[in-house]
Formats: C-alpha cells, sequence, structure tokens
C-alpha cells in the first residue's frame, strides 16, 4: 500500500513535467497567461521537477527527494495565491457571488 501512496504523486508529477517539457499548447497558455511567467521558464522547471521525483523516487536519495519537492510544490502554491486563483483556493462552483 506504501508503494501506491509513493507511485501516485510520482506519476502525476511526471506528467505535470511531461507536459512542461513538451511544451502542449494549454500548459503554456495556463503559465504564460494566467500565471504570469515567461515561456522560456518552462525549460527550466520542467527538467528540475523530473530531477526532484526522479531523487524522491530512489529509494535511498528519497528524504532529499520529498524536501527538494516540497520546496517545489511550495513554490506552485505561492504562484497560485499570488495570482489569486479562486479554483486553488477552493473547489469551481463554491465561489460567492
Amino acid at each position: 500500500m506504501g508503494r501506491v501512496f509513493t507511485a501516485l504523486p510520482i506519476l502525476m508529477l511526471l506528467l505535470s513535467a511531461t507536459l512542461k517539457l513538451t511544451k502542449q499548447p494549454q500548459m503554456v497558455e495556463t503559465f504564460t497567461g494566467m500565471l504570469g511567467y515567461p515561456a522560456s521558464a518552462l525549460a527550466g522547471i520542467g527538467p528540475l521537477e523530473v530531477a526532484c521525483v526522479v531523487l524522491s523516487a530512489i529509494p535511498s536519495t528519497a528524504v532529499l527527494g520529498a524536501v527538494l519537492l516540497t520546496g517545489f510544490l511550495g513554490g506552485a502554491i505561492a504562484t497560485h495565491v499570488r495570482v489569486g486563483d479562486p479554483s486553488f483556493l477552493m473547489p469551481r462552483g463554491t465561489e460567492s457571488a
């Protein structure tokens, strides 16, 4: 059961990194339009995400990977809070009118 709880976030983060590395149009649009970062930043953030995930997947470096992923995901949270993304703060459909 522990392997499943480890594998799910790793797979989700690898999917996210793949979308960044392949520069999928929806990812680029969200990254540049909504979040306000330059598209050129994807070239650095994608490999960084892959490196953190790989480190967390290897048992001997899992603690280092977990610490790095905590920082990485903290930056993602800070980005969404900075732009006032309501879907991040509460589920869609629950915003007050």
